[in-house]
């Protein structure tokens, strides 16, 4: 099952890099804004008034910080529900215990995710639940299997001690330069 899911990672990503290379007549792609050097935006900030993020996405850098502790998660594969994430950036939320087996944070609005795909959660990912629009910390995910509408946003590695002192409201969320 984990195989399926990295071979559909590396699907993906091959097939959305092949998606915004450009056409060599000057035009770039309609899901991307082509920039200039003069109108170029650092990694994780938003583009046109689109919404869309420009630059690289993977092995971007995002910190939730509380007053007690900070966790740093690496985005770590391109999809739209990456990059509609990190186009949200910099931002407040509230992280709170949910059933045993992750800190779940609700956005300030759903996540852009078709084309997203779905995945099998492991202890350590940081993922958007579709149904709910919400983040997910996973640090027990003993008997959650693949599912469609689990997005893999990205990877932390930090104790159950460590999320414990996330939980509350005024959650900084940025990305680490």
């Amino acid at each position: 099952m984990k195989r399926f899911a990295a071979a559909r990672a590396l699907m993906v990503l091959f097939t959305l890099a092949a998606c915004t290379s450009s056409t060599g007549d000057g035009e770039g792609t309609a899901s991307e804004p082509e920039t200039t050097d003069e109108d170029s935006a650092p990694t994780g900030a938003t583009g046109s008034e689109t919404g869309a993020v420009t630059g690289d996405v993977v092995g971007t850098v995002v910190r939730f910080t509380s007053d007690a502790t900070s966790v740093d998660v690496t985005i770590g594969e391109e999809s739209p529900a990456a990059r509609d994430f990190l186009s949200m950036l910099p931002l407040t939320i509230g992280v709170q215990e949910f059933n045993g087996r992750e800190k779940i944070s609700y956005l300030p609005r759903e996540l852009a995710y078709e084309g997203s795909p779905g995945s099998d959660p492991e202890d350590g990912d940081l993922i958007y639940f579709v149904p709910w629009g919400n983040l997910g910390f996973y640090y027990d995910t003993e008997g959650v299997g693949y599912s469609d509408q689990t997005l893999h946003i990205g990877t932390f590695d930090a104790s159950l001690d460590k999320l414990e002192r996330l939980e509350g409201e005024d959650i900084t969320v940025e990305i680490v330069e």
